[in-house]
C-alpha cells in the first residue's frame, strides 16, 4: 500500500515539479489597480514586464509591476499633465499636455533628465514616438509636430503639417506611431476619425485609405509591425488595423472590446497582451476615484 502511494507520489513529482503550481497561480493579473484619484491618461510597456503611467492632473508617474500588479509613484510630477509617453532604454518620454512642454526621466529614479518647451503658444501636447535619432510629439491645439533630440539639450524643431491634414475646432492630432517603413509616422486626428501617413522631413501628411471605415473617439494608437491597434475612447473598443506594406491603406480587422473598460485612452503592449488605462473621463474625478489598467489579449 504504501510503496504504492509513493511510487505515486514520484511520479506525480516527475510531472508536476515543486513550484509549478505556485507559478500557475502566479499569473499576471488582467487588471492592475492604480492610486485613488490618479486619473490616467498614458501608458509605455518596458522594458521588461513593467508598465509606466502618467496622471494627467498632476503629473506623476507611476511605475507598475506586469507579473504582480504591485507599483508606486516615481515622480511627484509637475503640477501640470503628463499624457503620452514612450520608453526607450531607460528613458521616458512624456508629453505635457496644455503646459506646452515634454519631459525625460530615467525609468529607474523617476529622476528628470531634460526638460524642453515644445512650444509659447497655447497649446495641448497630447503622445509621444521615439524614432530614428528624435522623439515626435504631437499637438492637438496646433497643426505641427515637435521633435526633441534623445540625449543632449539640441534645439526643438517644429514641423509644420500639410497635405490632407487638415485641423479644426476640437482636438485633433492625438495618437503617434511609426509606420512599417521604420521612418514615416502615423498620426491620429481624433476629431476627424482618420489616420495619417506623415513624411517627417517635409510635414507632408497622406490620409491613410481604411475603405470607409471612420476611427470615431479615435485616441492612443500602437503599431506592431503592420498590425496598428487604435483606441476609440468613449467607444471603449480598440480597433485592429492590418496596414499594407507602404501604409497607404488598411483594413479594420475587428474590434476589440471588454466589459472593465471605461474609456480607455491609450494601449501598450507587453508579452501577448495589450494594457490599456481607463481614464474614465464620463466620472467625476475625486481623490477617492478608483482608477485601474485593463489586460487583454489581441
Amino acid at each position: 500500500m504504501w510503496s504504492r502511494i509513493l511510487t505515486t507520489a514520484l511520479i506525480v513529482g516527475l510531472l508536476c515539479p515543486l513550484g509549478a503550481s505556485a507559478r500557475a497561480e502566479a499569473a499576471p493579473p488582467d487588471r492592475i489597480p492604480l492610486p485613488a484619484g490618479f486619473q490616467p491618461e498614458g501608458i509605455a510597456a518596458g522594458p521588461g514586464p513593467v508598465a509606466f503611467l502618467g496622471s494627467r492632473a498632476t503629473g506623476q508617474i507611476y511605475r507598475a509591476d506586469l507579473t504582480t500588479g504591485e507599483g508606486k509613484i516615481i515622480n511627484k510630477g509637475p503640477g501640470t499633465p503628463s499624457l503620452g509617453m514612450k520608453v526607450k532604454g531607460n528613458r521616458l518620454y512624456v508629453a505635457g499636455g496644455r503646459a506646452g512642454d515634454a519631459r525625460v526621466l530615467d525609468t529607474e529614479s523617476g529622476e528628470v533628465l531634460q526638460s524642453f518647451k515644445l512650444t509659447t503658444k497655447t497649446a495641448f501636447i497630447n503622445d509621444v514616438i521615439v524614432a530614428g535619432d528624435g522623439a515626435w510629439f504631437t499637438d492637438s491645439t496646433n497643426q505641427a509636430l515637435y521633435r526633441t533630440p534623445l540625449e543632449g539639450s539640441g534645439p526643438v524643431k517644429t514641423l509644420p503639417l500639410s497635405g490632407d491634414i487638415v485641423y479644426r475646432e476640437g482636438f485633433n492630432g492625438n495618437g503617434i506611431a511609426v509606420a512599417p517603413d521604420g521612418r514615416s509616422l502615423i498620426l491620429m486626428q481624433s476629431n476627424a476619425g482618420k489616420i495619417f501617413k506623415v513624411d517627417p522631413e517635409t510635414g507632408v501628411g497622406k490620409a491613410i485609405d481604411l475603405h470607409g471605415e471612420t476611427l470615431t473617439a479615435g485616441d492612443g494608437i500602437l503599431a506592431d509591425g503592420r498590425t496598428l491597434y487604435a483606441v476609440q475612447n468613449a467607444l471603449n473598443s480598440v480597433a485592429v488595423i492590418e496596414l499594407n506594406e507602404d501604409a497607404t491603406e488598411g483594413r479594420v480587422t475587428k474590434k476589440l472590446t471588454d466589459p472593465r473598460f471605461d474609456v480607455p485612452t491609450t494601449v501598450a503592449k507587453a508579452g501577448d497582451m495589450l494594457y490599456l488605462p481607463n481614464a474614465r473621463f464620463s466620472t467625476p474625478p475625486t481623490p477617492q476615484t478608483p482608477y485601474d489598467i485593463i489586460a487583454i489579449k489581441p
